[in-house]
C-alpha cells in the first residue's frame, strides 16, 4: 500500500474503534474540553452498578485495559496517572499513543493527541447517583481526514463507544 492508502486504513481504524486519542510530542494542555465544532462528535453515557472508585480503577488502570476491553491489546502506561503520561496501546491493530491531559481521581478522566493531521480528544466524567455511577464519555475529532470521513467516523465512533461503555460496566459491576 502506498503512504496515502497506509493513511487512510490507519485513520479509518482509529474510527472504527471508536478511540481517536492520538499523539506526538508536544505541550500537553491540561482539563481540555471537547470541540462542539468538530466534524466527528460523540457523546455517550451509561449508569453503572458500582461507587464511582470502582469504576475509577477499572477506568485508568490502563495497563489492564486489554483484560476487558476486547479492542485493545498491548497498553502500558508510561509513568505515573497524571497530565503529561503518555500510554501507548494498540486497537484495530494500529499502535497509538495517546497523552493524558485530565486525571482528577473519581471524576474526571481524558486524553488528546494527533495523528495524520487529526486532532482528538476524549474525556470520561463520573457521577455518583443512586445506586451507582453515572458514566459520559466525549470524543471528538477534527482535521482532514475526519473533515473527509465525517459520516463514517461519526457511526464508527458512536458504535465503539458504547461497546467500550458496555465492556466497562461488565468489568466494574464484577
Amino acid at each position: 500500500m502506498n503512504t496515502i492508502t497506509n493513511t487512510i486504513a490507519v485513520a479509518a481504524l482509529v474510527g472504527v474503534s471508536g478511540f481517536a486519542a492520538l499523539t506526538q510530542t508536544g505541550s500537553v494542555p491540561m482539563n481540555v474540553s471537547t470541540n462542539p465544532a468538530a466534524p466527528v462528535a460523540c457523546s455517550k453515557q451509561i449508569i453503572i452498578n458500582a461507587r464511582p472508585d470502582k469504576v475509577w480503577a477499572v477506568l485508568t488502570n490502563i495497563n489492564a485495559w486489554a483484560d476487558w476491553q476486547t479492542d485493545i491489546s498491548k497498553p502500558v502506561l508510561s509513568g505515573p496517572l497524571q497530565p503529561g503520561t503518555t500510554f501507548d496501546w494498540k486497537t484495530g491493530g494500529a499502535g497509538i499513543r495517546s497523552t493524558l491531559h485530565t486525571v482528577a481521581p473519581n471524576h474526571s478522566f481524558g486524553w488528546t493527541g494527533k495523528t495524520f493531521g487529526m486532532y482528538a480528544i476524549h474525556n470520561w466524567t463520573l457521577t455518583e447517583v443512586p445506586g451507582g455511577t453515572q458514566v459520559s464519555v466525549d470524543e471528538t475529532m477534527q482535521g482532514l481526514l475526519a473533515s473527509l470521513f465525517k459520516k463514517s467516523f461519526n457511526k464508527n465512533l458512536a458504535t465503539g463507544m458504547q461497546h467500550w461503555l458496555e465492556l466497562l460496566k461488565a468489568e466494574a459491576e464484577k
